[in-house]
């Protein structure tokens, strides 16, 4: 016999929930019975869980509270409310275009270079002017009304100033 001190070994621990194996799941009628008999309620059809496509299942909650074999089928059943559970179809189809794609496409084309090429001499400038020149490059307010206020304030700033440079009162 080995040395019970020597052998690093993990011992093999036992399964401590249900796997979706346990769950019957027809894919045809689109159910699935948990272990105890109960039906749960499909919740996804196509979802995409890294690549795959998967249909997803959710239990019902007047049936996993009262449920004798809770502590078998949830991980946490003190903070579980009810069991979810995913099958797996295959792999999703690849072929359908990002919006990454879409506007890689909408910008390599022609008409795209030519206005993507004029964003740079009307918009990038202001931007460059306010964060560098300005040096008005964070906010420092919170929640989205305050914040969209300082941002009205930073290109009245700006507006101000090309004013004064281009001599708009000196004219008139």
């Amino acid at each position: 016999m080995p040395d019970p001190l020597y052998d690093k070994a993990h011992p093999k621990k036992g399964r401590r929930t249900y796997r979706p194996a346990d769950f019957t799941y027809d894919p045809d009628i689109g159910t699935c019975l948990c272990p105890a008999g109960k039906t749960l309620y499909q919740n996804g059809s196509n979802c995409i869980h890294n690549g795959y496509v998967a249909t997803k299942f959710s239990g019902a909650l007047r049936d996993c509270l009262p449920c004798d074999q809770r502590a078998k089928c949830l991980r946490t059943p003190e903070k579980t409310k009810v069991r979810q559970v995913s099958f797996f179809r295959g792999k999703a189809d690849s072929s359908e275009e990002s919006h990454t794609g879409r506007m890689q496409q909408a910008i390599d084309s022609e008409e795209g270079r030519r206005r993507y090429g004029q964003r740079f001499a009307t918009v990038e400038p202001v931007f460059g002017n306010i964060r560098h020149n300005k040096r008005l490059n964070r906010f420092t307010l919170r929640s989205q009304k305050k914040v969209d206020a300082q941002w009205k304030l930073f290109c009245l700033v700006h507006n101000i100033e090309k004013l004064a440079r281009h001599g708009y009162a000196a004219n008139g």
